[in-house]
């Protein structure tokens, strides 16, 4: 029998530990990162935060059971927007493999905060917005929690804990060079058994069998994260091998997915009554949008959207 290849690069990884109650999910986004970077000229801190929401909105956007790969399953937003905050908006989606995000910000206030600015210094008293689309499940949710912690990471960690009751780690790393940007993460979740008249494990965050799976998967390290020699199904192996079992099953190929497109914004358009499309449009009768996902700009004639 032929092996299955191992998994490096954007390629998600799924995994089990079922006599943990445990699952997680891993990623190193590699060429696909490089790719969403490139439509906007961002400075060293920007990179490295965008890169590591990118990460996160990854491994949680693989958790959506509705997700696929044709497109029309579940999609994913996560949002951190700030009132005043040298970063005013930072915005990633997923959808069935397909990854884009932005970030807006304020150039000299960032150039102020030096090489290294905490979450804090970027934000101030910002929150965080994690946006579940389901329409195979028929419903959307919402859930936010202030932006408080170290790193994207924890506030992600503190969402599911308050929001969905479910124990979340997660470890991110993110390493830029000659080579390009990196990014890596691991998100473990201990998970209910749910049967009545029994204790549910997801209201305990001391519970024993979840300590276990924190200590060893807090165990990584930021170099195994972003080793591009070190396979994910290597990496789940080192910090679980004494496991009973660890299911793996290789997810969904990450890649850049901005949807715009001039049919889309035409669509879009098309929905407006004629009068508010002209005033949108310059003397040509022209709609200029922009992409802020991908740095481009989409000419619509309105000719076209006129009866």
């Amino acid at each position: 029998m032929t092996e299955a290849p191992e998994t490096f690069a954007d390629q998600l990884l799924g995994f089990s530990l079922p006599s943990r109650h445990a699952r997680g999910r891993a990623v190193r986004l590699d060429g696909a990162l490089q790719e969403i970077l490139s439509a906007h000229a961002y400075p060293p801190a920007i990179t490295h935060l965008l890169a590591e929401a990118l990460v996160i909105t990854t491994l949680v956007g693989g958790l959506l059971k509705d997700g696929g790969e044709d497109g029309d399953g579940g999609q994913l937003t996560m949002q951190a927007q700030t009132d005043g905050g040298v970063v005013r908006l930072l915005v990633c989606d997923w959808q069935g493999g397909s990854l884009r995000g932005y970030v807006d910000f304020d150039a000299e206030r960032l150039d102020a905060l030096g090489a290294n600015p905490s979450l804090t210094a970027l934000f101030g008293k910002g929150y965080l917005a994690v946006t579940f689309d389901l329409p195979k499940a028929g419903g959307r949710y919402q859930g936010i929690v202030p932006l408080e912690g170290a790193t994207l990471g924890e506030a992600v960690e503190s969402y599911f804990s308050q929001s969905e009751q479910l124990p979340t780690l997660i470890r991110t790393a993110v390493r830029s060079g000659t080579a390009g940007t990196v990014a890596g993460g691991l998100l473990v979740q201990h998970l209910a058994e749910g049967e009545e008249g029994r204790e549910r494990l997801h209201v305990r965050l001391d519970h024993p069998e979840w300590e276990h799976v924190a200590v060893l998967a807090g165990s990584t390290r930021h170099d195994e994260l972003i080793d591009r020699d070190l396979s994910l199904e290597a990496l789940v192996w080192r910090l679980f091998h004494e496991e009973q079992q660890v299911r793996v099953e290789v997810g969904a190929h990450v890649s850049r997915g901005c949807r715009c497109s001039t049919e889309h914004y035409r669509a879009v358009l098309s929905r407006f009554p004629e009068d508010e499309q002209l005033a949108m449009g310059d003397e040509n009768g022209v709609i200029v949008v922009d992409c802020a996902f991908c740095s481009r700009a989409f000419p619509i004639d309105l000719a076209p959207t006129q009866g």
